[in-house]
């Protein structure tokens, strides 16, 4: 784990890779919670039995959306801002899904720093995360994403 506690050290995180996560198994009960909280039903994520009998690979697939969602849980533990009052998701730049995630998989992220940045007194970071999924040669997503840390005052 990287530790921030300024700009100055999060500059010099610039182009490093600052973490790659264990393993998370993405199985039918996560896909179907997922479909439940955000009313996305579509048969390709739910229907087992129709994706037996007409996907690609016989199995349902993640929400796009849902390995998007998992990027928090992915990273949670790469860097470490010291000193920290609070952060917030403050956005994403670029987000593109090239493979999908059958169920059954296992993904996890990699995450670069891109950029880092004063801001609105905040730390703004940027970084490209990339979640992988084992055994497949495309991620199945890449996003820039934007984390704003605002440090406790002296």
């Amino acid at each position: 784990m990287r530790i921030v506690t300024s700009v100055t050290d999060a500059k010099a995180l610039i182009g490093e890779e600052v973490g790659l996560s264990d393993w998370i198994v993405i199985d039918q009960h996560r896909i179907d919670q997922f479909a439940e909280a955000t009313a996305d039903h579509q048969w390709i994520h739910v229907d087992t039995e129709r994706a037996a009998k007409e996907m690609p690979e016989g199995k349902t697939i993640a929400h796009g959306y849902l390995t998007l969602a998992l990027i928090p849980a992915f990273t949670d533990h790469f860097v470490k801002v010291e000193n920290l009052a609070r952060a917030i998701n403050f956005g994403l730049n670029k987000v593109r899904f090239y493979a999908p995630v059958p169920v059954g998989s296992r993904l996890r992220g990699r995450a670069v720093v891109l950029k880092a940045q004063q801001r609105a007194g905040a730390l703004l970071l940027t970084s490209e995360v990339r979640l992988e999924v084992e055994g497949q040669q495309k991620p199945a997503c890449i996003a820039e994403t934007l984390g704003m840390y605002f440090f406790n005052e002296d």
